[in-house]
């Protein structure tokens, strides 16, 4: 990606994730006030992960879990018994991922690109695939599109943690990095498009 490249995709994200706020503000609020009384916590779920350049910040989502004492993984499937009613309405419409508006505002993420990993995840990439990390983490992508239904592939999966290590994770960094190789302006406003629709 060319400096101006990098400028012009700023401003793009800069603009839209402000005018993104103005617009749906409103339901971004009413789904976390929502989620508090349905999961009896913050209706807005902070997490760790790692942005452009290794750099750690706070992803902002609207919460769709409850706590469950002794249930720990890094994947959630489609049969995740910590998901919320409510919560699989926020996850399924993708209303759960609008407070990431704010990170793009921010400038912690971008519309488009790989999606932000966990520490554990982005410490794997080695040599030529720490390129992922050269670009701002996006809300949607090429991979994000084709797992659109990673939850459901993984619940399928006898050892859900495993598939996610072995196939999906390499396959969304093939894509990622190919992403990144082909950037243009208009790619990343058909995967929008596509993301929407």
């Amino acid at each position: 990606m060319t400096r101006f490249q990098s400028i012009q995709k700023r401003a793009f994200d800069l603009v839209f994730a402000g005018v993104g706020l103005l617009l749906l503000g409103w339901l971004i609020l009413l789904a976390a006030v929502i989620s508090h009384l349905d999961t009896g916590r913050n209706g807005f779920f902070l997490q760790d992960r790692v942005g452009k350049d290794g750099r750690l910040f706070k992803i902002i989502k609207i919460r769709s879990m409850r706590r469950m004492e002794g249930y720990y993984t890094d994947v959630t499937t489609d049969d995740d018994p910590r998901v919320t009613k409510i919560g699989r309405f926020w996850r399924k419409t993708k209303i759960d991922e609008l407070p990431q508006l704010w990170n793009v505002f921010k400038g912690d993420m971008s519309f488009v690109g790989p999606r932000p990993d966990i520490s554990g995840f982005a410490d794997c990439l080695k040599g030529r695939d720490r390129l992922l990390l050269s670009v701002r983490p996006g809300i949607t992508g090429p991979a994000t599109l084709k797992f659109k239904d990673e939850e459901q592939i993984l619940a399928r999966q006898p050892d859900p943690e495993k598939y996610n290590r072995e196939i999906i994770w390499p396959e969304k960094v093939r894509l990622n990095l190919e992403y990144i190789d082909r950037y243009t302006l208009w790619n990343d406003l058909k995967y929008i498009f596509k993301t929407i629709h």
